[in-house]
């Protein structure tokens, strides 16, 4: 009797996993750390929301209570917003990359790049010390990520991912 497919488990080739390189684990803690940093500097930054308020009346002394109050408030919806984007960008690179998706892997370094821009424009804003403080942390870890990621040893798990079969 002709068979015209292999049956199952007899002569099929299948690909040897690749096991999650220690720079790939060591990139995804990273971005979790970074994840948890977020959220305590959200934490930080609500409790010290009088800061805020300074900071705005020193920029604009003209305001009324209602113009500081509604500046206050808009500035404190950015920022739980923008944190909490941050928090699950962190997560969903981490998730993608530790499972080796190549595309997470260069969206990673997009968003890197998109954060050393942030940065740099954090600097010409003026931000209070303690903004650009984690604001340079969260960086330093994001470049640590992204040289992590991109080393020689972490290719192959991600070439793996990206093959069909």
């Amino acid at each position: 009797m002709y068979e015209p497919y292999p049956a199952s488990g007899a002569g099929e080739l299948t690909p040897e996993p690749v096991q999650q390189p220690r720079s790939v684990r060591t990139a995804v803690r990273l971005m979790i750390l970074a994840a948890g940093l977020e959220v305590i500097a959200l934490i930080l930054a609500l409790l010290t929301r009088s800061a805020l308020k300074t900071a705005i009346l020193r920029r604009h002394p003209h305001y009324t209570a209602t113009q500081l109050h509604n500046a206050q408030n808009a500035q404190t919806v950015v920022l739980v917003v923008g944190a909490l984007i941050a928090v699950a960008l962190w997560l969903w690179m981490a998730w993608a990359n530790g499972r080796g998706h190549n595309w997470a892997r260069i969206l990673s370094a997009v968003f890197f790049g998109i954060s050393t821009l942030g940065l740099v424009l954090s600097f010409a804003a003026g931000r209070g010390v303690g903004d650009i403080i984690v604001g340079v942390i969260l960086w330093l870890i994001g470049l640590a990520v992204i040289v992590l990621l991109f080393r020689k040893e972490s290719a192959p798990f991600f070439a793996r991912a990206a093959s069909p079969g």
